[in-house]
């Protein structure tokens, strides 16, 4: 059977409307815009409410499906809770849950009522949520009992609100099953700027603490273009997004995205393995696919998928966080049955250069692909200058011809990324002659570990808080699996002597007061770090050497 033919990226364009994008998300036609109205409510207007909006396996195995008939009642009832507290329009409620049918009614509830949802992953530490908590102003929490003691000791820590209900150690919180038993909100969701925001995220960065993003309404026309061109979902589809709902890529394309299409998003609430990917993807006949290129090649190594194909329903497969390589592109269509494509974004933009599924285009391998129907994106030389295809340079978005571009700016105006009408994303990229865009390298200190971007100024102030560190930087090293692990350079304060279990201290401490996810799996004990006459740590020193040293431990 041939392949039917994808219409052509050009064509496309040229009869694009970013008008268009946001009438077909809004049956109101008011100019204003509610979240949860354009991700459910409409769908029941439209007589889809007993579609399925969720699939949820929970760790247990046990298996839960809620229409979007269903999300609205229960979303409904915990607005009413929400409003009855006194909370509205703009507050920040934040939620520290795994991916679960909680999650999903705790974020239709919190845009019911106008206010902004804030995620927390689960593997943040107190650190990092008090950082958060604190900044946001956040309003409400929202968690369960397995993550309940991250909230203990901040500086300010809002009231809770507890799935699975108080507890002996946390009696004063509130009980979700009594939330859920709330009469159903009866005032009608507000109607909100298209600049009002949605989501408050944070963005970690290379200097200082993690950045604010605050969403704006305005964003949900390029989410659902993405779900449509780039990862090509359909009404008909079973489409399992695998990113954690506590990161951007998670929120806007497996909660955010499907939703707006009014499509069936999958959750599974237990971690990654292999084992288990293959076995959700058969019991739920998965034939949509996303996740960060770690999982590839975890999938990979494994040896459980190579003759995968033969019993998985596979259509496409899409991957983000970091480029793909040749070795696993050929993998993913050899074993898994299907083609897999690249897609570039930021937590600030959301996906703005993609290998679209649904079009036509030249596709490469490595390549982040085309921009986003609604973007124009230009490579900047160091005066903010265009630069012609073929020489590398920043990636940045030409805003006043990017129609579907909603960021704006740092929530706390952390910092100006902004010059001459561009929005200068600082990633180093270069345009090939046919229209492509390629990743170069990076003109920061970002570090990407299984898809996840840190910034080193968390891991080495965390690092810092160990009595016997006088100095601390941490770069990325290769790794084959991870893409990068952090690896932190240390300096001990004198009467201090490296070791083994110094090492594993500090990595410790590391996991419990940042993250599970963002601690140095990697660390080197130095007698001084490399600087500048000003004092500045020259970290690309130090990926170099990192980066020399990890490919001759992989050829001993």
């Amino acid at each position: 059977m041939s392949t039917p033919k994808l219409p052509e990226y050009s064509t496309y364009l040229e009869q694009f409307s970013i008008a268009d994008a946001i009438a077909r998300l809004d049956d109101h036609g008011d100019g204003k815009l509610n979240a949860y109205e354009a991700c459910c409510g409409r769908h029941l207007r439209a007589g889809r409410g007993e579609v399925i909006a969720l699939i949820h396996e929970d760790m247990q195995g046990k298996v839960r499906r809620l229409s979007y008939a269903e999300l609205e009642a229960e979303s409904a009832r915990l607005a009413g809770w929400f409003a009855e507290r006194g909370l509205g329009v703009g507050d920040r409620i934040a939620c520290m849950l795994p991916r679960s049918a909680e999650l999903l009614i705790t974020v239709l509830a919190t845009w019911r009522i106008g206010a902004v949802y804030q995620p927390l992953f689960t593997a943040f530490g107190p650190d990092a949520v008090d950082y958060r908590l604190g900044r946001a102003n956040t309003r409400l929490v929202i968690t369960d009992h397995a993550n309940r003691a991250k909230f203990d000791g901040l500086d300010q820590c809002p009231p809770v609100l507890a799935v699975g209900g108080p507890s002996a150690a946390y009696a004063d919180d509130f009980d979700w099953r009594v939330a859920l038993a709330c009469s159903p909100i009866e005032t009608t969701p507000p109607r909100l700027a298209p600049g009002a925001p949605f989501l408050q995220m944070f963005t970690s960065g290379t200097v200082g603490k993690p950045k604010g993003v605050a969403v704006p309404l305005s964003g949900m026309p390029a989410f659902a273009l993405y779900m449509e061109l780039a990862i090509d979902l359909r009404q008909s589809d079973r489409f399992w997004n695998m990113a954690d709902p506590g990161w951007a890529y998670g929120l806007y394309y497996a909660i955010a995205g499907p939703l707006l299409l009014g499509v069936t998003t999958h959750f599974c609430e237990a971690g990654f393995t292999a084992e288990g990917a293959l076995e959700f993807m058969r019991r739920h006949r998965i034939n949509n696919f996303a996740a960060a290129p770690t999982a590839y090649r975890l999938m990979k190594a494994s040896g459980l998928f190579d003759e995968a194909h033969s019993e998985l329903e596979l259509r496409v497969a899409s991957s983000a966080g970091e480029p793909l390589n040749t070795e696993v592109v050929t993998w993913v269509e050899r074993a898994l049955g299907c083609p897999v494509m690249d897609h570039y974004g930021q937590t600030e933009t959301g996906m703005t250069c993609c290998n679209h599924h649904a079009l036509g285009h030249p596709k490469h391998v490595g390549a982040m692909g085309v921009p986003m129907p609604g973007y124009r994106l230009a490579i900047l030389d160091a005066e903010h200058n265009e630069l012609p295809a073929g020489q590398p340079g920043v990636l940045a978005v030409d805003i006043e011809h990017s129609p579907a571009h909603f960021f704006a700016g740092y929530t706390w105006q952390e910092k100006h990324p902004f010059a001459n009408g561009y929005y200068l994303t600082g990633d180093v990229v270069v345009r090939n002659e046919d229209g492509t865009f390629q990743f170069a390298g990076r003109d920061d200190d970002i570090i990407t570990t299984a898809g996840y971007r840190v910034g080193p100024t968390d891991v080495e102030n965390t690092v810092l808080t160990h009595p016997a560190v006088a100095e601390s930087a941490a770069v990325g090293q290769p790794d084959e699996i991870r893409g990068e692990v952090i690896k932190s350079y240390i300096v001990l304060r004198e009467g201090f002597e490296a070791s083994d279990a110094l090492a594993d201290e500090i990595r410790q401490r590391v996991r419990e007061r940042l993250s599970t996810h963002a601690f140095p799996r990697v660390i080197e004990f130095v007698e001084a770090l490399p600087k500048t006459p000003s004092g500045k740590i020259q970290r690309f020193k130090l990926r170099t050497d990192a980066a020399e040293k990890a490919a001759a431990a992989a050829e001993k």
